[in-house]
């Protein structure tokens, strides 16, 4: 192809569909319908705002209240009665110390259990599904030295343990 035909080709092609019809998002395509949907205005009329309403009053009421509990409530000590109260109905520290050692013990006991399980491994042996095959043995295409001698190996049976 010569350099003439495809600059030709390059210069005659269309610009791609993107580029040519894009409008902008804040863009209406709808521009001559707009007087077909009037909306009312809204005729709501709200109360003005200020610091001098319910709300406000309570917040502050509330705080002086607060602040009154605060600076009147008795000093902490262990004869007040809340303090009593709260005490009959609390569970004693020995219970805790009684519980956390009995946790311990069983935290331990598991522990012991998974080190035993996690340590454990197969016996070092080898299980033949055909141990005649040690007997069986080619004299020939073997080389100086490499003869094992195997009169001393007796396979296991499958009762037998180790």
């Amino acid at each position: 192809m010569s350099l003439a035909r495809r600059a030709v080709l390059a210069a005659s092609r269309t610009k791609p569909v993107f580029a040519t019809q894009t409008r902008a998002a804040s863009s209406s395509s709808h521009d001559h319908h707009d007087d077909h949907h009037h909306h009312q205005e809204d005729s709501t009329v709200y109360p003005a705002e200020s610091f001098g309403n319910a709300f406000w009053r309570n917040v502050l009421l509330i705080s002086l209240g607060t602040a009154a509990v605060i600076k009147l409530a008795p000093v902490a000590a262990d004869d007040v009665y809340l303090t009593r109260w709260m005490a009959m109905y609390a569970t004693p520290g020995s219970y805790w110390l009684g519980l956390n050692a009995k946790h311990t013990i069983q935290q331990e006991t598991v522990a012991r259990e998974n080190m035993l399980l996690n340590d454990a491994s197969l016996p070092a042996v080898t299980r033949f599904t055909y141990p005649q095959a040690m007997r069986q043995a080619s004299p020939f295409l073997n080389g100086i030295g490499m003869n094992v001698d195997m009169t001393g190996v007796v396979p296991k049976q499958g009762h037998e343990t180790v």
